[in-house]
């Protein structure tokens, strides 16, 4: 029987993996049997910081490729090796919902919705192009389809999205927001890389597109961009006989 090397984690004295740990390459096998759970993933970065470690560099990366290999390919196709904001905030923003605290990002607002795991969402390089001006439509930026919460008392039906920009540094979308001089949010943050958001309703850069993409009201969608290129939206949707009518807006 051929026992795997153990490896002693020299992180911290107080580290749970005292008598040491399987190597990289064992866990990496054990994942991939396990199809890259995103749950169990999460789970083992809390054991401690060589295997939070190793999920950020190693874990978190096969299962954003596996999840969307497609949008992955196109993301790195200008050379990067890392998306922009790491690995585990692109995992966490294809399967998490981040929902809205009271008193949060999003004004329209009252009552908090809680944020929760998502098992399948369809992200969209063509939905991404209603959510930019016509002169940033040479950006990519891939946009999901909304998160549905019905019945949210006087706020109706909420609509909440989320996207990730291709290499946003040099983005026209980033270019603008920096020549119109827009704030950087004062107390909120990315609930995915934790950076700074640009709010796209204040610099005004929200076009009427958006809102017939996602089949909302017009003045009720709102959505952030952060530092590293993530996008988090929220609107209000329009019941289902009136968004079946909204025309298409380019």
């Amino acid at each position: 029987m051929i026992i795997t090397k153990q490896y002693r984690c020299i992180h911290s004295a107080s580290c749970q993996c005292s008598k040491g740990h399987l190597s990289e390459d064992a866990i990496f096998l054990v994942f991939h049997n396990l199809k890259w759970n995103p749950k169990l993933i999460a789970t083992l970065s809390c054991v401690c910081k060589w295997f939070d470690d190793l999920a950020k560099r190693v874990l978190w990366k096969e299962f954003c490729r596996t999840r969307a290999p497609k949008m992955l390919c196109d993301l790195q196709s200008t050379g990067s090796h890392v998306v922009d904001g790491n690995w585990r905030a692109l995992g966490k923003l294809l399967t998490y919902c981040s929902g809205c605290t009271k008193g949060g990002l999003f004004k329209n607002i009252q009552n908090p919705v809680p944020g929760h795991f998502v098992y399948q969402t369809r992200f969209s390089r063509t939905s991404g192009k209603s959510f930019l001006l016509p002169q940033c439509r040479t950006d990519v930026l891939y946009v999901s389809d909304p998160c549905e919460h019905l019945d949210q008392g006087e706020e109706g039906d909420l609509g909440f999205f989320r996207g990730v920009f291709k290499s946003f540094a040099t983005s026209k979308v980033r270019k603008m927001l920096i020549s119109k001089g827009a704030n950087l949010h004062q107390t909120e943050f990315c609930p995915y890389c934790k950076a700074k958001l640009w709010s796209m309703q204040q610099a005004k850069m929200i076009p009427q597109s958006a809102s017939c993409r996602l089949g909302s009201y017009e003045d009720y969608i709102e959505y952030f961009v952060c530092l590293n290129g993530h996008l988090i939206g929220n609107c209000t949707l329009l019941p289902l006989s009136d968004s079946e009518e909204a025309p298409e807006l380019e």
